[in-house]
């Protein structure tokens, strides 16, 4: 009897050190919670201005409480203020800590909201934005909120929750589950708490569907669109803040997920940006249209990552510096992300991309609540260039939305109505091939809004990279345009036209017989002189022509724009272009790279686009059809089936074939190469026909989902 109490006393004690070990836990996360929140500033200017403009009934003057649209709801102003007097009331070394007017101010804002309890047409803001707002005020002012103020507030809190309609497999997920979480802190509801840190914790996986792609890429919809650098951002960044949260606790997130976002983090969001710095313009959707969209990120999340884990530090930490301005330093790479139809290439100079669609998904985003509403042609083999990351910076009010980087289009009068912009593609074969350093793009496109057809191609090495179109058709009566870059003006443009080498004036010019353009240490060499067309001037435009917010100033301003194209004319049949792009050169190196250039263009038919890299000694190939190439000397290598190849060799040898199949189509792909080549290895198998006097080489692709992922081999 004795031993059996014992052991129950035991057992009392153990549960009543767990319980205390639980809850103190979750107080020492609700702390670091609180301490987060007070990283935001609230000016003592701005502070005296919100409590001495508030009206009797708890509003402020200059915020529209009446219009609670989509494209308005200005209660976010309101929202804001409240987190803002409740930072200076609780805050400490606030001039404004413990002061009864800010309090006073605080209670009948807070009264005017509950009384009101605004709801808008986007969903966002009732599940989202209103509850994330509240729940700031609600912890920093904790106990010195009345009871009966804090039960009115709550229900409207509680409106993101994990069963909502926001809830959805994707970056809102973890942004609603953190939401009910920092609820639950403030409630001290502990077991609801340890429920939402799992699913938290458990949101980091791939799927095939909304969430985290197989390529490490992020589709929000079904659509799936390119959504990495906004939902797929959120998503990440909202992880990596419960990750600091709960580190050293019970709560704290297991290796594997954790890993496994830093891969997320570092090889799909920062290759999609400008040295893991800046947005890329290509992976932006309608949220280009928002002032200040392509800032430059800041380093919290990275930093929040390395304060959790030593896992690829380095990487991290180089990431870090970037952000920092300590140093703007990269790795080379070349990327595919098979699943969002996209190609990114980084060197330490300068970075580009890739944006496609094909029949697998659509061209963009919609243009929902109003934003990104001339967005039509920003899927249709988008090719934007950034040297420092800032050439696009807060141009979309000036651009022109039919000349956009690397894109064929139709230049209409009036673009078709914003509610037919988002459409689903028609082709098939879209893709690329990479080794992971260079690459190769192929787009057989067809655009899904005008009677435009075209097989175009990039070819990507490290001091340039090639762009080629052929097989251009468009039976309209309207013009027909590649551009080559728009972006904003900086300095001098010099032209050799004519065989004459001249800066152009600030105007709009038709050059002749143009053999390249020099303009912000970007060459563009065309191979075969041609005419071209060129802007270096101002353009004009405001923000409410792109974004319809109420927000979105109606004011015209002014920009000095670059912009470069090639029109085709009407009704075109069998056109083509070719030109090659030499980023962080200077004038004289264009020139001297255009009377000597290292690429040599193969090909540019309807049947196959080739080129070749004399000093790399890099054959890249987009075969359309059965097709033979030819190598170094008598090296010839055939394929019997539709594939883009990227082939190195020694000028004797082949050294190494990478293939990819963008139809997603084919189980293996079969090259013929007049080599003595006799292995079999994990995923290729080459066998030497005496009769034919080549060797059969047959290369097993990658299925399910990873199909379109490119496979490399190595021969010697």
């Amino acid at each position: 009897m004795k031993k059996r109490t014992t052991i129950f006393t035991l057992l009392f004690f153990l549960s009543v050190q767990l319980a205390w070990s639980t809850e103190n836990d979750t107080e020492v996360i609700r702390k670091r919670v609180i301490t987060e929140i007070q990283k935001q500033e609230a000016s003592p200017e701005l502070i005296n201005t919100l409590v001495s403009t508030l009206n009797p009934d708890g509003s402020w003057p200059g915020i529209n409480y009446t219009d609670t649209s989509r494209t308005a709801f200005q209660h976010g102003r309101h929202l804001d203020n409240l987190i803002r007097l409740s930072l200076a009331y609780t805050k400490e070394g606030s001039s404004y800590k413990g002061n009864k007017k800010v309090k006073n101010t605080i209670g009948l804002a807070l009264d005017f909201w509950t009384q009101n309890d605004f709801i808008c047409e986007n969903w966002w803001w009732n599940e989202i934005g209103t509850p994330n707002a509240l729940i700031q005020v609600l912890l920093l002012m904790d106990q010195n909120l009345s009871k009966e103020r804090a039960e009115k507030t709550l229900p409207i809190i509680r409106r993101s929750h994990l069963k909502a309609q926001g809830a959805r497999e994707s970056g809102d997920r973890i942004k609603i589950g953190g939401i009910q979480a920092k609820t639950d802190l403030y409630c001290r509801d502990i077991e609801d708490f340890e429920y939402v840190i799992e699913v938290i914790e458990g949101q980091i996986k791939f799927v095939t569907g909304r969430g985290m792609q197989y390529d490490y890429s992020f589709h929000h919809r079904d659509d799936r669109v390119n959504n990495t650098l906004s939902y797929g951002l959120d998503y990440a960044n909202a992880f990596a803040e419960w990750a600091v949260y709960t580190a050293g606790t019970r709560y704290q997130f297991s290796e594997k997920p954790l890993h496994q976002l830093i891969d997320y983090y570092l090889d799909g969001i920062c290759k999609m940006m400008p040295y893991g710095k800046y947005p890329d313009p290509g992976a932006t959707n309608r949220d280009i249209t928002r002032k200040g969209s392509l800032r430059a990120f800041g380093p919290v999340t990275p930093d929040r990552l390395l304060s959790v884990t030593d896992y690829r530090k380095n990487e991290l930490e180089q990431i870090v510096k970037n952000r920092n301005g300590e140093e703007l330093k990269t790795p080379s790479f070349g990327a595919f992300f098979w699943d969002s139809e996209y190609y990114t290439h980084q060197r330490p100079g300068y970075f580009t991309s890739v944006r496609m669609f094909s029949s697998r998904n659509r061209n963009m985003e919609e243009p929902y609540n109003g934003e990104g509403l001339l967005n039509h042609y920003r899927g249709d083999g988008t090719n934007y260039i950034s040297r420092t990351g800032t050439e696009y910076f807060n141009t979309s009010p000036v651009y022109d939305w039919q000349k956009i980087p690397g894109a064929t289009i139709l230049q209409k009068p009036v673009l078709i109505p914003e509610k037919d912009l988002q459409k689903r593609g028609t082709m098939d074969f879209v893709g690329a091939v990479t080794d992971g350093l260079y690459g190769a793009v192929a787009f057989d496109f067809k655009s899904p809004h005008d009677p435009v057809a075209a097989k175009k191609a990039w070819f990507f090495f490290d001091t340039e990279y090639v762009c080629l179109g052929t097989d251009i058709h468009s039976n309209s009566g309207d013009p027909l345009a590649t551009t080559v870059n728009q972006c904003i003006l900086q300095g001098d443009v010099t032209v050799m036209s004519n065989n004459s080498e001249q800066t152009l004036t600030k105007s709009g010019h038709v050059l002749n017989e143009t053999k390249w353009v020099w303009h912000d240490s970007i060459g563009y060499f065309f191979p075969t002189p041609i005419q071209v067309n060129l802007s270096n001037r101002t353009a004009t435009g405001s923000w409410f022509k792109v974004n319809r917010q109420s927000g979105s100033s109606k004011q015209e301003i002014e920009l000095e724009m670059f912009k470069l194209w090639i029109n085709h004319g009407s009704n075109v049949n069998e056109g083509s272009y070719q030109y090659m792009v030499i980023p962080a050169a200077s004038k004289e190196q264009v020139s001297a790279y255009a009377a000597k250039p290292d690429v040599e263009i193969l090909s540019n038919t309807a049947e196959m686009q080739a080129v070749h890299h004399k000093g790399l000694n890099i054959w890249q190939v987009v075969f359309y059809k059965n097709e033979i190439v030819e190598l170094d000397g008598d090296l010839k290598i055939k394929t019997e089936n539709p594939c883009i190849l990227l082939v190195k060799t020694d000028g004797r040898n082949v050294k190494e074939i990478s293939v990819a199949d963008p139809s997603r189509k084919m189980n293996s792909i079969h090259l013929s190469l007049n080599r003595n080549i006799n292995r079999s290895d994990e995923n290729f198998k080459a066998v030497w026909d005496e009769t034919k006097k080549c060797s059969e080489i047959t290369i097993d692709l990658p299925q399910t989902v990873y199909a379109g992922k490119s496979v490399t081999i190595r021969l010697d």
